[in-house]
């Protein structure tokens, strides 16, 4: 557990309809991305917490459990996400599919993602996206007592014309050490063209982790502020989120440099 001296109770939530939610995850498509276009900006670091590459100021709205509608198109830039360590629980040969809950607990969250090529600043289809998260109890499918399935909570999918995949997971646990978040690696003709790490922000975090599964294991959870990784471009890797009946509807927009188009 990390002790963490920050007052961990939640904010209050405004509940959000569920057309306003799934409103949210239909803005990510092509006209959004199309009349965003800001260029992009390139540096590199080193390092296991360090990114390969890094964006110009992003204009994406932080996420928060306020959002009341989807984001506009001046809210989406076409700018290079940063990008963050792969980390140690990668495992490659994942089954492509949307629903990767295994039956796993834990908040519902529709997570849909758009992929967008910052040269030609257009959504990107044809590229695959993975993504991979640690369950309401911490824990990576395929490692520690786990280790037995290596399933649950991974998945891989090809983008669509708009340039966009939907998931639908659970809201990620917490374990020590870390921020909540969520590995994605995205390919684009037979290369990789991102890794990152999507982030949550902590209200949202403190309002989930106070209900079950997630409960029964304190409140030592990580703010972002305290992880380095999320110092290297994680106020550019938040989600957009909005509450539904179920659970939470969330979105982004990957800026990826790729030919691809």
């Amino acid at each position: 557990m990390v002790s963490v001296a920050e007052d961990p109770t939640p904010r209050p939530l405004r509940v959000v309809a569920r057309r306003e939610a799934l409103a949210l995850l239909g803005a990510v498509g092509i006209a959004a991305v199309a009349t965003a276009c800001s260029g992009d900006s390139a540096s590199s670091t080193s390092g296991n917490g360090g990114r390969r590459g890094s964006s110009s100021s992003a204009t994406t709205s932080p996420a928060g459990a306020t959002a009341t509608t989807a984001p506009n198109a001046t809210s989406i830039s076409c700018v290079l996400t940063p990008e963050m360590t792969e980390g140690p629980y990668y495992l490659t040969g994942e089954a492509n599919r949307r629903d990767i809950t295994e039956g796993r607990p834990g908040t519902p969250l529709k997570l849909a993602l758009t992929v967008a090529s910052v040269g030609a600043c257009t959504p990107l289809s044809g590229a695959t996206v993975d993504i991979w998260h640690a369950d309401a109890t911490g824990n990576y499918s395929g490692f520690g007592n786990t280790a037995s399935n290596k399933t649950f909570l991974r998945g891989v999918q090809t983008t669509n014309d708009n340039g966009t995949v939907t998931f639908d997971t659970i809201y990620p646990g917490w374990y020590q050490g870390r921020a909540v978040h969520i590995h994605v690696k995205v390919h684009a003709g037979g290369s990789e063209v991102h890794t990152g790490q999507l982030f949550f922000d902590d209200s949202v975090n403190g309002a989930v982790f106070a209900a079950a599964p997630y409960n029964t294991r304190g409140n030592g959870w990580m703010r972002n502020a305290q992880d380095g990784i999320y110092d290297n471009g994680g106020s550019q890797s938040l989600v957009q989120l909005a509450q539904d009946t179920s659970g939470y509807a969330g979105s982004m927009t990957l800026g990826v440099r790729s030919t691809l188009t």
